[in-house]
């Protein structure tokens, strides 16, 4: 299966991240912002932000005399022991200041062995998550984290995707031909968030982003009842700008 994968915004914001935090690790007695904008070649217009995301994630602290040295967090996901369990429990973090932060339940999901798989998320009493009242593995055709990953891989891909789940009619709003999804998913820029306006559910809107970038696809989502509807795509764009820790924790985990 090839993937339609085109670095988004986010996913350039996590590989600087990167670069910046191989700066901080070869220097273990500290290195001060200059010293990394000498290292990394980033301004510091870019570096100050990275660095300030950086230290909110855990994965550089500051020192007394103002320099960087890695922190906690990037220990424990450096570490092999329990990398797994500290990565779940570093990305529930993020979510649950992403949830916080827009407002609305957020989502991780993944494509994986062919499937739809929503992987972590969270939500609260005021943010509530969607009641999956039809598993999502076999409705990607009608919510915006299965469309959101379906616009990652092919054309082969999506249609074999298809060809394995009936396209059901969940609401008077899902798109059943395959010949008008396929047409939409080839359209849809991938900077610019998939939307689900109560097609999977009556009663709720979902919106997601791609968090992929070569050979996994995966994506953030976050949920809103539809009286909130009207705050949809705020949320969204928040959503992405927001998604670069998400990406980075996944990159130092890596595969």
């Amino acid at each position: 299966m090839a993937l339609r994968n085109e670095p988004t915004a986010p996913y350039h914001s996590a590989q600087d991240a990167l670069r910046v935090l191989e700066g901080v690790a070869r220097h273990t007695a500290g290195v001060t912002e200059a010293g990394l904008a000498r290292a990394t070649g980033l301004g510091l217009e870019r570096l100050t932000p990275l660095l300030l995301m950086l230290r909110r994630e855990g994965y550089v602290e500051q020192t007394a005399d103002g320099a960087y040295v890695t922190g906690d967090a990037l220990a424990r996901l450096g570490s092999a022991r329990g990398r797994e369990e500290a990565l779940r429990e570093k990305l529930q973090r993020t979510l649950d200041r992403l949830r916080d932060a827009v407002g609305a339940a957020v989502y991780i999901s993944r494509y994986v062995d062919g499937e739809v798989r929503v992987t972590q998320y969270a939500a609260g009493p005021a943010t509530p998550a969607v009641h999956e009242w039809v598993d999502f593995r076999c409705s990607a055709h009608a919510t915006a984290v299965g469309k959101s990953l379906l616009t990652q891989l092919d054309h082969d891909g999506r249609r074999d995707h298809l060809s394995r789940h009936r396209m059901a009619r969940l609401t008077s709003r899902t798109i059943t031909s395959d010949k008008l999804l396929l047409s939409r998913l080839e359209a849809q820029p991938p900077t610019v968030p998939v939307l689900d306006l109560q097609e999977y559910a009556v009663g709720t809107v979902c919106a997601a982003v791609p968090i992929t970038a070569g050979s996994s696809v995966g994506c953030l989502a976050l949920s809103l009842p539809v009286a909130h509807a009207h705050r949809l795509r705020r949320a969204a764009d928040a959503l992405n700008r927001n998604a670069a820790p998400v990406l980075l924790s996944l990159a130092i985990q890596g595969p």
